[in-house]
């Protein structure tokens, strides 16, 4: 029998299995970041083991709350600067040079088919996009990570998702992401990795696949993942050219990390996208979904555009090209936050800022901010926004308010017309 390409990973990685269904496995990175961070960092200490495995290994970012908001959150910030100047930590990124963890990190490199990667952040399954294994762990597993480099895992198995057909206009990969969620159910691949294949996935971009990988957690996945192609090789190529003679020997190199043929899944799913349209969320579940056509109407107060799930260049570009022209609705205020500081250069320098201005948008500083209610942009109860993140709980946003999940050209269309909108019927 044949493995997937999580298998092949944890074969890759496994340092020993303790009993019969956990297995312990290498980490070639682990991620911090400021919500978790100080917590495993100061149980460290208090344990007298105030160390790392390997500084180099180690990537730490403030992002989740960023320019501090208030004591606390300053607090978090000043552990996490002193622990990576103590333990001389080169990758660690402060104000100015921060951005969206999982948007960030990708963007620097540092993730490579067949790694395994632990952050304190469930969306950390974004960057099995790249054909890693990535996964979001507590603070314990986290403080192990850190101090052993070493992660404890159940095995998981696999879900493949097939995706064909062709994506009609202005229907994007969270559409699809949405819409698999919603087969799947928000328990559907609970202790699975949702292995994402098909031609729809081969002809989307890196920054598409990790749509899809980021909100495999909405549906219980452990990870999600793609099979590394040539479109990973040329994302990653400004990394790994000294490593490879070409392009071609590097993709020969990533392809022993497929999936056999002959590898069993625990569950098949085949999704034709040709009819699909574009997707928005109901209710306080992400598995809640209609088309934005059953939802027209619905009027929101905010629109976010951003967030680890949508907060790369392709989305801004995606929003910009429905905004153009056009102003935000008198009753909605537009917020902005790009990915990465490199995201908002870009954006910057292709006059993609000037058209979200012009349309009436707050443009902010790189964070994750209002994706978790923690600032810019928190909502008033009573409140809904119309957003690109990837939760739609009770008070996410903000106690008392309502989030409608969808692709940045819905909600850029949302903006416009001051309630849920097709951005085909502009």
């Amino acid at each position: 029998m044949g493995q997937t390409i999580a298998q092949k990973i944890f074969a890759a990685h496994l340092r020993e299995e303790p009993f019969p269904g956990t297995y312990v496995l290498d980490l070639d990175r682990v991620l911090c970041h400021e919500i978790t961070t100080p917590v495993a960092i100061a149980d460290l200490e208090w344990r007298g083991k105030d160390r790392v495995f390997d500084p180099n290994k180690i990537k730490a970012v403030i992002d989740h709350v960023t320019p501090a908001k208030d004591s606390k959150t300053a607090i978090q910030g000043k552990i996490l600067r002193e622990w990576a100047e103590r333990h001389s930590i080169p990758d660690f990124f402060d104000i100015g040079q921060n951005g969206v963890c999982h948007a960030l990190f990708p963007e620097k490199g540092f993730i490579r088919p067949g790694f395994t990667v632990i952050m304190g952040d469930s969306h950390t399954c974004t960057h099995g996009a790249f054909g890693a294994f990535a996964a979001g762990v507590g603070t314990t597993d986290l403080e192990v990570g850190i101090l052993k480099g070493v992660c404890a895992f159940r095995k998981p198995q696999s879900i493949l998702v097939n995706i064909a057909g062709t994506l009609p206009e202005h229907v994007y990969a969270k559409d699809v992401i949405l819409h698999i969620i919603h087969k799947l159910g928000v328990n559907g691949a609970t202790d699975c990795v949702i292995e994402f294949r098909g031609p729809v996935v081969d002809a989307m971009s890196m920054d598409a696949r990790m749509t899809l990988t980021n909100m495999a957690i909405e549906a219980g996945g452990t990870c999600g993942i793609c099979l590394p192609d040539q479109v990973t090789v040329d994302y990653l190529w400004p990394f790994i050219s000294e490593e490879y003679e070409s392009k071609e020997a590097a993709l020969s190199e990533f392809k022993k990390w497929h999936s056999d043929d002959d590898a069993e899944y625990a569950k098949v799913l085949d999704i034709d996208v040709t009819g699909l349209e574009p997707q928005v969320t109901y209710d306080y579940k992400p598995d809640c979904v209609k088309s934005a056509r059953e939802m027209a109407g619905t009027l929101v107060n905010q629109v976010y555009i951003g967030t680890c799930t949508n907060g790369r260049l392709e989305d801004l570009q995606q929003a910009a090209e429905i905004l153009r022209g056009h102003k935000l609705a008198p009753n909605v205020r537009g917020i902005l936050s790009p990915g990465t500081p490199k995201v908002f250069r870009e954006a910057m320098d292709q006059g993609i800022l000037a058209v979200f201005m012009d349309a009436g948008f707050c443009i902010t500083n790189p964070t994750c901010g209002a994706c978790l209610g923690m600032s810019n942009g928190v909502l008033a109860p009573g409140e809904a926004c119309a957003a690109t993140s990837n939760r739609n709980f009770q008070g996410r946003m903000g106690k008392g308010g309502m989030v409608y999940l969808m692709s940045p050209a819905t909600a850029a269309a949302t903006g416009i017309k001051g309630a849920v909108t097709d951005p085909r019927d502009l």
